[in-house]
């Protein structure tokens, strides 16, 4: 584990980014809004949102590549098994990544910033938020502004 500032930052999101409940709807809602920011920054990226392995939400903008669909893989991959932020895992394994080596195989997973946890408030982590295009802080950003906007608009309801 790691002690540094931007480690703290990243666990205080997760704690903070819960949701009271995720369906298809929240999928959809969320998943526009983000692609509505990343049309507005004119970024060309890929956003995926999944329930394990079922696609819930998938957006295309002009500019990604095919490269994004094994990145959004990857990044998805990652923190479905560990149940963290591709951003934390980055921080937390900066000294010594388990990528290579024999632990987790690289065609497999990344530790990319850019995919977030879905956690419901009473049940854990159920799914992934990914945007892959930008840079890793950028993706992760895009992200989290998202999800916190999303939220509190939920809180209003």
């Amino acid at each position: 584990m790691t002690d540094s500032a931007r480690f703290t930052e990243l666990l205080r999101q997760e704690d903070e980014l819960v949701f009271p409940q995720f369906d298809h709807g929240d999928a959809w809602e969320l998943g526009s809004l983000i692609a509505n920011r990343a049309i507005t920054l004119d970024a060309g990226v890929m956003i995926d949102i999944r329930r394990h392995n079922v696609i819930l939400f998938r957006c295309v903008l002009p500019g990604a590549t095919a490269d994004q669909e094994a990145w959004v893989r990857r990044k998805s991959a990652s923190v479905l098994r560990f149940e963290h932020s591709t951003a934390l895992l980055s921080e937390q394994f900066s000294a010594r990544s388990p990528l290579g080596g024999g632990w987790l195989a690289p065609e497999e997973y990344t530790l990319a910033g850019g995919s977030f946890p879905i956690r419901v408030r009473g049940t854990g982590v159920i799914g992934a938020i990914t945007v892959s295009g930008l840079s890793s802080e950028e993706d992760h950003q895009l992200v989290v502004d998202s999800i916190r906007t999303y939220l509190a608009g939920q809180s209003r309801d």
